[in-house]
């Protein structure tokens, strides 16, 4: 318990130390926000990874997964590795820098006002944003919480509570700069952990053949016999399902406000090639790892509430067997990976809502002449107070999501599946679209808010008679359809307004 404690007080310290040193760089929107976008590839791929993968993902979807699938559930890694990562770099990661620094966006609902010549969508965008990363927040809050509780014995609740405040204080001082930082010694932390976790894991079980040996004897959920060896197999026992999670999993990240933020902060193009490479190799090690690690589940006894087992109690299940030593490296591992996360939620929310609702400039768009300037004293007021409003927003959407994890409705990942679905399923395709495509119009991104959030929230009210994880795959590959067909029917954005947009790719 000394050596636990210990690490965590230190560790705990780093991070409040660097919002400390970073706080200078966070009092102007720009520096609070995105970092002065002078944050470089190392910086930005570990923070791209890190809040990406957390607690969400190493106690809810590893044990969620790794139990419906067994071994199987490391293409989910796999796939977040290739598509979440590698692509969603290639494909948007040039093209959303060079496009956002262009038109100044320093959001993704302001991209979609200032893209569309749609203020309406910007402020649709932000309310969406700020209503559907809550509940993933609150997940990462009790994926967190529930390995706490059973590292050090504290109480769930209390657990919430520290977390949230100690999440608060240091993006409150640093910004993204901070978050960003403290992402890369988080990520180191994940990558040594999770390394030695599974180790660990494997040889309690005799090894690798050995513990591959005992799932291969073990009955799908549907078989009378045992020896089915669905478990150890490379496609499991439930292939289309495994699919639904890798494309909610990883083409999601594409559609989401906290990760494509980190394409507008990197320094240039030549930063951008760089972190592809370092955020796949992150992903293939982190994400790879915790779902090949949940893939043994089954060789471990879950909490059985109700006659039903609790997914998120599979993975502390596994680890609680583990020296004191490997269970405080289990304990940073998880606590890096869901403070990164959180960091990165709260900055995201409370910057959509200070600039795309309360503070909604009216900017010279491209194209357009500039009406007035502003006097550069007053122009640093204005700036400085919209900071101080946003550290605001950070503790109340702090306290909405901390009110969520206290009662939390289901499981982790049914939680991660409902935002990441109607989150990635209003955003996903007109975003890369509009990067990509001249001829998307503003009543086709219109159409995709209303199909994502629709499809989700009905599904929501109706019991979930499809699967919150198949629900948010369907809206999300739906959305290319449907901005399409809407583009090909609806009035056109005037063409020399489209190429003053696209001029940033010449």
């Amino acid at each position: 318990m000394i050596i636990k404690v210990l690490l965590t007080i230190i560790f705990l310290a780093v991070m409040i130390g660097v919002g400390v040193y970073t706080r200078k760089q966070a009092s102007s929107v720009d520096g609070f926000v995105l970092g002065g976008r002078t944050v470089g590839p190392w910086l930005t791929a570990f923070a791209y990874g890190t809040s990406y993968f957390s607690a969400v993902v190493f106690v809810g979807y590893a044990g969620q997964f790794g139990w419906r699938y067994g071994l199987s559930s490391t293409w989910i890694g796999v796939g977040n590795a290739i598509i979440g990562s590698l692509l969603a770099w290639l494909v948007l990661g040039r093209r959303t820098k060079l496009m956002t620094q262009h038109i100044e966006s320093r959001t993704m609902p302001d991209f979609f006002g200032t893209r569309f010549h749609d203020q309406g969508l910007r402020v649709a965008a932000s309310v969406i944003a700020f209503v559907f990363l809550i509940p993933y927040t609150a997940g990462v809050y009790k994926g967190i919480s529930t390995l706490f509780e059973m590292g050090f014995g504290i109480p769930y609740e209390y657990c919430v509570v520290i977390m949230a405040i100690l999440t608060a204080v240091y993006v409150i001082l640093g910004g993204y700069k901070a978050t960003a930082m403290n992402d890369f010694i988080q990520g180191i932390i994940m990558l040594f952990g999770i390394v030695a976790v599974i180790a660990a894991v494997i040889a309690a079980q005799g090894g690798l053949s050995e513990a591959v040996s005992k799932l291969a004897v073990l009955p799908a959920d549907d078989a009378t016999e045992p020896g089915s060896g669905m478990f150890a197999t490379w496609l499991g026992p439930d292939p289309w399902g495994l699919l639904g999670v890798v494309i909610l999993t990883s083409l999601g990240t594409w559609g989401l406000p906290q990760m494509v933020g980190k394409f507008y902060s990197i320094t240039d193009e030549s930063a951008i090639r760089r972190g592809t490479v370092i955020s796949t190799i992150f992903a293939f090690i982190v994400a790879g790892g915790c779902y090949f690690l949940g893939g043994f589940g089954r060789l471990y006894e879950p909490v059985v509430s109700g006659g039903k087992i609790a997914y998120d109690s599979i993975v502390p299940a596994m680890l609680v067997t583990l020296p004191d030593v490997l269970i405080a490296l289990v304990v940073l591992l998880v606590l890096s990976a869901s403070m990164s996360t959180l960091a990165s939620l709260v900055l995201t929310s409370s910057s959509t809502m200070t600039l795309d609702l309360i503070y909604r400039d009216k900017k010279s768009l491209p194209g357009e002449v500039e009406e007035g300037a502003i006097d550069d004293i007053v122009s640093e007021k204005i700036e400085r107070r919209k900071v101080v409003v946003m550290r605001v927003l950070i503790m109340f959407f702090i306290a909405i999501s901390l009110l969520i994890a206290l009662n939390p409705p289901t499981f982790i990942a049914q939680l991660m599946g409902i935002s990441w679905g109607a989150l990635a399923g209003a955003f996903l395709a007109p975003f890369m679209m509009g990067l990509y495509w001249r001829g998307v119009t503003t009543a086709s991104v219109w159409a995709c808010f209303i199909w994502g959030v629709g499809l989700t929230v009905v599904n929501m009210l109706i019991g979930n008679p499809i699967n919150p994880i198949n629900c948010g795959a369907i809206a999300m590959v739906g959305g290319f359809p449907v901005v399409w067909l809407v583009s090909l029917l609806s009035k056109k954005l005037p063409r020399q307004y489209v190429d003053s947009i696209f001029e940033c790719y010449k």
